[in-house]
């Protein structure tokens, strides 16, 4: 504990919302801070800051009891306990990539899967696709927002555009059975004798 300072200087960024929806109450944030605010655009940072503070918490949501379960791990030494949290905080944030495309991004499937995952996805969605529009993938193919929609459907969601939209949860259930039939499609070819 020597090594940390006595006192140190705070900040306050005070966010007002100004004008709320119709029976909403106003955000209101006062937010403390160690960094500069020597300008607006300084304290519009620490705002936006602020506000990925829910992503962090889905992130710890998905590696604890909601999702990966890493506190019920039964490993001894800090090494191990280490790299499986390493492990853990990559498929959580595959999930949570998943989970923010859910809605349309534009990034490619290629980000989050490789090619023969990828491959793997797409004869999925033609299983899974309804014959309806109302039941299609909505999204363009081979992009981040199509893979969620693939991965929500193995998941348990329903995939109709006027249901509720999956959970980071449903998704973390898809992506578990998906890994599962990824290794499947990736030994499609081989020949036992």
């Amino acid at each position: 504990m020597k090594h940390l300072p006595r006192t140190t200087t705070l900040r306050l960024v005070e966010a007002l919302e100004r004008d709320p929806p119709a029976g909403v109450e106003p955000i209101h944030w006062r937010l403390l801070t160690t960094h500069a605010v020597d300008d607006v655009a300084a304290a519009w940072r620490i705002v936006d800051w602020y506000r990925l503070r829910w992503i962090i918490e889905q992130l710890f949501r998905l590696m604890k009891s909601g999702g990966l379960r890493l506190e019920d791990s039964q490993l001894e030494t800090a090494d191990r306990l280490m790299k499986l949290t390493a492990i853990a905080a990559k498929a959580a944030c595959v999930v949570l990539q998943l989970v923010q495309a859910r809605d349309g991004a534009a990034q490619p499937a290629s980000v989050a899967f490789s090619p023969t995952e990828i491959a793997t996805l797409d004869a999925l969605n033609a299983r899974i696709e309804g014959k309806t529009e109302k039941q299609k993938n909505p999204h363009p193919r081979h992009g981040l927002s199509w893979a969620s929609w693939i991965i929500a459907r193995i998941g348990g969601w329903n995939g109709y555009p006027s249901s509720r939209p999956p959970r980071p949860i449903t998704i973390r259930n898809g992506w578990r059975k998906f890994n599962a039939i990824a290794i499947g499609w990736a030994l499609r070819d081989v020949c036992i004798l």
